[in-house]
């Protein structure tokens, strides 16, 4: 048996071990969840909240021992001094609590990923373990110190380096995790402290990506205990960009991470459809805030002239000085709107009584009779029509469809814009008020805010529903409700979630009996919940609107923010990262540069970077680590079908990368010539996402590309999408850097000089042109 045979059976034997003792805890987890679900909803708040705890921590636990069957180890680091110590998804001991694998996260697992041979940290040899299910299929080793080798150690050494072999393999249509070959300058970002703003800055390529999602696994394995009851945000740039990522936490053992695009922070909107560049980028402008401001307190009306309200035997007057009195004291509460409209309408409900009264000649009227009085004015049509009038309720959707269809409104709340601005925020009233954009959820959270939530008690009380009717039951309900809110405060301070949920909130989930929701679940349906951590992946395309909603959610500004200054293709994203940040966390954030490029070969960054140069001559592309051989090529349009047939003979994923403008007619040639290739509209949601993903050949705009990768990508008219937005050069850079072995671009316009004199592929070629 040869030295390579043995070394496999040695792992396999070990792998297989590490195997076992995985089904085993499997096993005991399962059997402790279904004795804790067994108990049923029974006994005391006390008893459920237990079962409800414990439910949670073995389902959580459950799903972990699940996610990491794929890859459960990879490595093994060979000591000088302490032994072989095995490294994988999570750590495992036996019954004995003896060590049996290292999570990679933990701090003894780092020479993993940070030992060289200038520094070895005490390792002698690094070794990659390949998988395929449960069986070792190969090792590869790295040589760190060659002289603390003994000779048995140096006739078991294996392969090559594993980093280069894992980028030339095909891809799949969805992120992988790097956990095997995370290189130094990844590591020291994902391990880097959970607080504060860190900002990694990295041009394609650099596994900006991937090193955000390993280090909120990192994270959450090092600060469980608090990220687990807040929750970690992950934010990406559209849908199908969180398809493509989603499997890679859930290979690491972590479960219950939310991933979310901007368009779907507010719960109940799911926002795909994307605004033309230049309103989007006037919704995202920090103008708006004021925009909205104003919108809101236009409709807390004060009219010139006294409002008469015919109460049949008499007429109640409501004048200016009134209006104003009400209004103004309304205001000084500083509540939402929603909330200041009790103060307004108890305001204005005690003068009318008041004028009731002397109309009536009872003359002065002690509280009670006041009170009698002014329900009786409350369920007046007349009066209920005049209150909602002056003061109504609003939800943020009818604020901005009512400010987006009334030139009336507009003009008024969006005075300090210009007239073609205003001109761009118009919608048709008889518009569907459920098709909102991307660039709309800012404002509508921006909404929320100015807003508040409306009192669902009063909205359901009608004329029939008299308060003395009702004291009865809600003093009732109050009592029962007093005892619940203190035994859920109570069991806060112990747990120390009081800084984290409020005892009412605690207390109301308590009293269902409806499926337990995870807390990423929880905190996908709560538009105020803060965040342990909040990871924005393609951050610098945030407009400012975006990133005050962004901020709500995480207010101890402990985030992850990646991106590339240079990639910023949305005309409100970002021209710099000290632009975004000073407004929150002004000299308090830091900043960390990944330089090197693992995704996009020597001969196609050098063109890129041409493109880079035409953006900012400042700027400078990350150092590819390979080359492959396969130059960019450029061709007529005439000739897509063809190439694209061709590019599918070298196998892997293919992508062709057009205009917006041209994504329908492109997209038709491209299904004509292949079975089963797929076009994805802009925006398109995670179902139709994770098509494109699976497709052998996807057809997409620039704006659904970002953070994707191919093996194969084909740039259709470049002229065109450098032309079709403010930052379109930037877009025209993201496109070129999609690929990882093969670039080609089509065109019938000029593509410009950055991307003239690339050999020529198809019928020019063929005819010697």
């Amino acid at each position: 048996m040869s030295t390579r045979q043995t070394e496999l059976v040695r792992e396999q034997e070990y792998v297989t071990r590490l195997y076992e003792r995985l089904d085993v805890l499997r096993d005991r987890t399962q059997r402790s969840l279904k004795d804790v679900l067994a108990t049923g909803a029974v006994g005391t708040l006390q008893n459920r909240s237990e079962r409800d705890t414990f439910a949670e921590m073995y389902a959580s636990r459950l799903a972990r021992l699940w996610a990491v069957e794929r890859g459960l180890v990879f490595g093994r680091l060979d000591h000088v001094d302490e032994g072989r110590l095995y490294i994988g998804k999570l750590g495992l001991t036996d019954d004995e609590q003896d060590r049996l694998l290292i999570d990679w996260r933990a701090p003894v697992a780092q020479p993993f990923y940070r030992a060289t041979p200038a520094a070895p940290m005490g390792v002698t040899r690094r070794r990659h373990l390949q998988t395929k299910g449960r069986a070792v299929i190969g090792v590869e080793d790295d040589l760190l110190d060659l002289d603390a080798l003994s000779d048995d150690d140096r006739a078991t050494l294996n392969g090559e380096a594993a980093l280069l072999a894992a980028l030339d393999e095909h891809r799949t249509g969805r992120m992988r995790d790097i956990v095997a070959t995370i290189q130094a300058e990844q590591d020291r970002v994902i391990r880097a402290d959970l607080n504060g703003v860190l900002v990694v800055q990295g041009g394609p390529g650099t596994g900006k990506t991937v090193v955000a999602l390993h280090r909120a696994a990192y994270l959450l394995y090092t600060h469980r205990q608090r990220l687990e009851r807040r929750g970690v945000l992950i934010l990406g740039p559209n849908p199908m960009f969180l398809r493509y990522i989603e499997q890679v936490l859930p290979s690491l053992g972590e479960t219950d991470v939310l991933l979310s695009t901007v368009g779907e922070l507010y719960p109940g909107v799911t926002a795909t459809a994307r605004d033309r560049p230049e309103v989007a980028a006037l919704k995202g402008d920090p103008r708006m805030a004021e925009v909205l401001a104003r919108a809101v307190r236009d409709r807390q009306r004060v009219p010139r002239k006294p409002i008469e309200l015919d109460l049949g035997g008499h007429t109640l007057t409501l004048d200016r000085n009134l209006l104003e009195a009400a209004r103004n004291k309304a205001v000084r509460t500083r509540r939402p709107h929603n909330q200041a409209r009790a103060v307004f309408v108890r305001s204005l409900l005690n003068a009318l009584a008041r004028q009731a009264a002397k109309r009536l000649g009872k003359g002065l009227v002690d509280d009670d009779e006041l009170a009698d009085l002014r329900e009786e004015l409350r369920t007046e049509p007349v009066v209920k029509s005049a209150l909602n009038r002056l003061w109504p309720y609003l939800t943020p959707q009818r604020l901005l469809l009512g400010l987006y269809g009334s030139p009336e409104r507009l003009g008024h709340a969006a005075s300090a814009l210009t007239p073609a601005e205003r001109a761009l925020l118009r919608r048709d009233p008889a518009a569907r008020g459920g098709e909102w954009t991307e660039s709309d959820v800012p404002l509508l959270d921006e909404a929320a805010e100015l807003l508040g939530e409306i009192d669902e008690q009063v909205l359901r009380a009608t004329a029939l529903q008299a308060e003395e009717e009702l004291a009865a039951a809600r003093q009732a309900e109050e009592r029962e409700r007093e005892s619940e809110v203190a035994y859920a405060r109570e069991v806060l301070e112990l747990t120390g979630l009081s800084d984290v949920m409020e005892a009412e909130r605690l207390a109301e989930r308590q009293r269902g009996e409806g499926p337990y929701l995870t807390t990423a679940e929880r905190a996908a349906a709560d538009r105020t919940w803060a965040y342990g951590h909040v990871i924005v992946d393609e951050a610098q395309e945030l407009s400012p609107m975006a990133w005050r909603a962004v901020m709500r959610r995480v207010p101890t500004r402990s985030m992850t923010i990646v991106g590339d200054i240079a990639q910023t293709g949305s005309a409100a994203g970002a021209r710099s990262w000290k632009e975004v940040l000073d407004p929150y966390v002004a000299g308090r954030w830091r900043q960390e540069r990944l330089t090197v490029n693992y995704r996009t070969p020597v001969e196609l960054m050098a063109v890129a970077a041409r493109v880079l140069a035409t953006i900012d001559p400042s700027l400078e592309a990350p150092a590819s680590v390979r080359e492959t051989g396969a130059e960019p090529w450029s061709a007529p349009m005439a000739a897509l079908p063809e190439l694209v047939k061709a590019e599918i003979g070298e196998g892997g994923k293919i992508a062709v990368v057009v205009p917006d403008a041209l994504l329908e007619p492109v997209g038709e040639t491209v299904r004509a010539a292949v079975a089963g290739a797929e076009v994805i509209a802009p925006g398109a949601g995670r179902g139709r996402g994770a098509a494109a993903l699976d497709a052998p050949v996807a057809v997409l705009g620039v704006a659904d590309a970002k953070g994707l990768e191919f093996d194969s990508v084909i740039v259709a008219e470049p002229a065109l999408i450098a032309a079709q937005s403010p930052r379109g050069r930037s877009d025209l850079y993201v496109a070129l850097t999609r690929a990882t072995q093969r670039l080609g671009i089509v065109y019938d316009q000029p593509p410009g000089e950055a991307l003239s004199g690339l050999p020529r592929r198809g019928r020019e070629a063929t005819n010697g042109l």
